[in-house]
């Protein structure tokens, strides 16, 4: 069977769809994706882990809100067109949140195609500047495209109360687990100076709502500590400039997923500290727990953002209120003073991935929801 993966991102990196993607070139499908490449610079044709990437240069900007909706109607209309030119390309559409579904129906719809709607974030909560009435739509049609779907996949457990009221057909939870690569990696100093009595690592998405304001004050006040900022989003050029004010911290933009792991498994912590006040965030599974988990390294969480739950039920991690620069500076001097405590937690998530969440776990759940909707089994 032929699979297209669709993304409104360029996939540069995408850990999800790449590990999704891969476990389904290992089982013999024959894969391809489609990105939306926002600064038109990237390769409009790529192979990532024996997959085709092909990239829609169609230019905007992140986070702006309802600012970017000709752009996004351009990125809908030109995966439309794809789709149709190319419909006997592929069997199956893989579509990865709402910004590719609609399409994807259409030629459900069109030509019989079959589809797996993979839920990242629920679209409607996950807007920051746009106004609710619009929102409600965009949670009507989220609801129906659900319905009109063949396989719902969600990345939690708790995102069932987050979709509830749709009327899914086949419901799987993958988890956003990382492969297990952690013997491969080799401890060294890699981007951070090796006289730091800390080393902290933060690779994701650069918006304002993920902490990184607070920990950079914290920084400001701990000269002897070192943090590694990476990543891309909306609020880059701020978080940058803030960043490249102080010494001990480094920005880094853009790197690989395997810079990504890299990093994190160099550093002493991680941390994830999301802005609860944001529906999404309440619900949130990032990969970064996840990781942490097969890094063994211990990870510092926010209150009321579902991670909490995970941290305190498998003591990986320390747990802060959202925003409290003096809680989260607390903590980071709890695992700079106690390098056992630190070896604990990380040892305590290293046995929550390895019974749990590892990708192994997960990718027996991607292919058994294929067989499933095929009529493989």
């Amino acid at each position: 069977m032929r699979v297209v993966f669709c993304r409104s991102n360029p996939i540069a990196p995408d850990p999800r769809v790449e590990k999704e993607a891969k476990a389904l070139v290992d089982a013999g499908y024959e894969v391809q994706a489609i990105g939306w490449d926002r600064s038109a610079s990237l390769p409009l044709v790529e192979e990532i882990s024996g997959v085709q990437v092909q990239r829609l240069h169609i230019r905007a900007r992140f986070g702006h809100g309802l600012g970017n909706l000709p752009s996004l109607l351009r990125w809908q209309l030109g995966l439309a067109v794809w789709f149709f030119r190319n419909h006997k390309m592929y069997d199956v559409i893989h579509a990865c949140d709402f910004d590719t579904v609609l399409p994807a129906i259409i030629m459900k719809m069109l030509f019989g195609k079959t589809l797996v709607y993979d839920i990242f974030d629920f679209y409607s909560a996950h807007l920051r500047r746009t106004p609710e009435w619009i929102k409600r739509l965009i949670r009507a049609v989220d609801y129906w495209a659900i319905s009109r779907a063949d396989a719902v996949i969600i990345v939690d457990d708790a995102r069932r109360e987050q979709i509830r009221g749709s009327k899914p057909g086949h419901l799987e939870v993958i988890y956003n687990s990382p492969d297990d690569v952690r013997s491969s990696l080799k401890q060294d100093d890699f981007v951070f100076p090796s006289g730091a009595d800390l080393r902290i690592a933060y690779v994701g998405l650069l918006q304002v709502e993920r902490g990184l304001f607070e920990i950079l004050q914290v920084m400001e006040r701990h000269r002897n500590w070192s943090l590694v900022i990476a990543g891309f989003g909306g609020d880059e050029t701020e978080i940058a400039a803030r960043s490249r004010m102080l010494e001990n911290v480094r920005f880094l933009g853009r790197v690989s997923y395997d810079v990504a792991l890299r990093l994190s498994f160099v550093a002493d912590v991680l941390f994830a500290t999301y802005d609860p006040n944001i529906p999404n965030h309440r619900f949130s599974s990032p990969n970064k727990v996840f990781e942490s988990m097969m890094l063994a390294k211990p990870i510092i969480v926010a209150e009321h953002t579902n991670m909490d739950k995970m941290v305190e039920k498998y003591q990986c991690g320390i747990i802060a209120p959202y925003g409290n620069v003096n809680a989260l500076e607390m903590a980071l001097t709890q695992l700079e003073k106690d390098p056992e405590m630190r070896q604990q937690l990380g040892e305590n998530g290293r046995v929550a991935y390895n019974t749990e969440y590892g990708w192994h776990i997960m990718r027996s759940r991607l292919l058994g929801l294929y067989r499933k909707i095929l009529r493989q089994e």
